[in-house]
């Protein structure tokens, strides 16, 4: 059950958010609800006015099952076990937005998918422009060109192999000046021992689990055997966080997820220091006042939730609701992610850390940690398989980063339906509000249909909004839940109960 105030968040400026406080909400209802672009903070629960905001704010969702880290990714792993491992501090880094990093080591994981026999296909493309090439030029270039353009061929599927996208490669062929053999340079290849290459490559690609029988069959030569795959597979996202360390470790890391409530005694004792540590970060890095950084604020901003605890049978070991994972370091707190585990996702909330481990790069870590925690709840409960980062705003450079986190899906602002972000990044250069979905004909399948369905409690009864409206004479009233029953969709305005005094 959820009983609501309809209001507007506070320091939001006028018709840029509608808004809700909610006393109690099952973590069902609260899935619904940012399925449709809701999200909160502490209690209260908002939704931008997409078409109105001067930013539009489209909640993002990254895909964990498909997830594959990225170069920059990567590298924060590793600077974090070569700090718990021998203590090492990187020099110069540190980072200005939580999950930082940049877009183009996001995407360049997708080009390092390319396999060999892709490579080879644009080389034989390449190779037959290069021909055509050849055969355009006059005969004393035809002399040297071919030295040249097969060396340049050599260095497009290096290129290549190190994932770096083939249509950015240009071939030129400039012959170098004066007489005779360049000899910085390998020997030209005969065209017998390029014909037997592609050779080669064709049997590779018509035998791939076979290649060897496959050469001797045809009779070819050893040295034309192709070289044998190399068995190790790019380490997975797990392999790179839980890395075994030695034994003689300088530091020691232990992630711990703790339910955010006063009844649970270990969120209740760690509870002063994971305050101190919220009140040193917000004004190391966000320069508040300490006066803003109040117990009071810390706790109905971060602590209090609505989330009602739920742990069926069918759901993760930990249950559902709202919680802290704290990150302790030699058993101190350096890092809190505030997170909601819900039906269909982990949804991150917030992050603080200890900006003496800025070096560390926490919030790209602990984004990492988090994509890495669902897909181990994901095992338990399969339904379980999203990673919700909160808003994405593309008109705002310090908050596109959590676009780099692939592949992920922007919802629609009209109809409620994921799209993936690639497709939405051209619309969104043009016009700030975008409709994502391209279908003109579709509309909101969970749009309030029914209004007079919808759940109020008045005068301490429950009852339909049919039977509440008619002792209403106030026609804003009725404006007001109308507007809350087409923004909360019809599912929820039936099983929500909206407060009215």
């Amino acid at each position: 059950m959820i009983t609501v105030l309809k209001g507007r968040r506070p320091g939001s400026t006028p018709n840029s958010d509608s808004g809700m406080w909610a006393h109690s909400m099952t973590v069902q209802d609260y899935q619904d609800l940012i399925d449709r672009g809701w999200r909160r903070s502490g209690k209260y629960v908002y939704k931008p006015v997409m078409n109105q905001t001067c930013c539009p704010q489209y909640t993002i969702r990254c895909r964990p099952l498909q997830f594959q880290p990225s170069k920059s990714h990567k590298k924060v792993l590793k600077k974090m076990l070569k700090f718990l491992a021998k203590g090492e501090v990187p020099k110069g880094s540190c980072e200005d937005e939580p999950m930082d990093s940049t877009m183009d080591d996001a995407v360049a994981s997708d080009f390092a998918l390319i396999n060999k026999l892709d490579i080879q296909c644009d080389l034989k493309t390449l190779s037959d422009d290069v021909k055509e090439s050849l055969e355009s030029e006059g005969k004393n270039s035809k002399k040297e060109e071919p030295h040249e353009l097969l060396q340049s061929q050599d260095s497009v599927g290096e290129k290549l192999g190190s994932g770096e996208p083939s249509h950015s490669v240009k071939v030129h062929t400039v012959p170098k000046p004066g007489k005779g053999a360049d000899l910085s340079k390998p020997p030209c290849r005969k065209a017998k021992e390029i014909r037997k290459e592609r050779k080669r490559l064709k049997l590779m690609q018509q035998n791939p689990a076979g290649e060897l029988e496959g050469f001797q069959a045809q009779g070819l030569p050893p040295s034309l055997f192709p070289p044998k795959a190399k068995s190790n597979q790019p380490k997975s996202l797990e392999d790179l966080i839980f890395e075994s360390l030695p034994e003689n470790a300088s530091h020691k890391l232990e992630v711990r997820l703790v339910p955010a409530s006063f009844e649970d005694p270990e969120f209740k004792s760690s509870f002063s220091q994971s305050f101190s540590l919220y009140v040193k970060y917000q004004v190391a890095i966000h320069q508040d006042l300490p006066d803003e950084c109040g117990k009071t604020e810390f706790t109905r901003f971060l602590c209090s939730s609505p989330l009602e605890a739920e742990t069926p049978p069918n759901g993760p070991d930990c249950g559902y609701g709202s919680f802290h994972q704290q990150y302790w370091l030699d058993g101190k707190i350096i890092a809190v992610g505030v997170i909601d585990i819900l039906p269909n996702c982990v949804s991150s909330v917030y992050l603080y850390y200890d900006p003496d481990y800025s070096f560390l790069s926490m919030g790209v870590y602990s984004a990492l940690r988090e994509i890495a925690f669902t897909r181990q709840l994901h095992e338990k409960t399969s339904q379980l398989s999203y990673y919700y980062m909160g808003f994405y705003i593309h008109s705002c450079p310090k908050m596109k980063y959590k676009g780099q986190y692939r592949p992920s899906d922007l919802l629609c602002p009209e109809t409620y339906v994921w799209v993936p972000i690639e497709q939405c990044l051209p619309s969104l250069e043009n016009s700030k509000y975008c409709r994502f979905n391209q279908d003109p004909e579709a509309v909101d399948e969970d749009r309030s249909t029914e209004p007079d369905r919808l759940q109020v409690f008045h005068k301490r009864a429950i009852m339909p909004y049919g039977v509440y409206k008619k002792q209403q004479k106030d026609p804003s009233e009725e404006a007001a839940v109308l507007q809350y029953a087409s923004l909360v969709g019809q599912k929820c305005s039936e099983r929500m109960l909206l407060f009215r005094n």
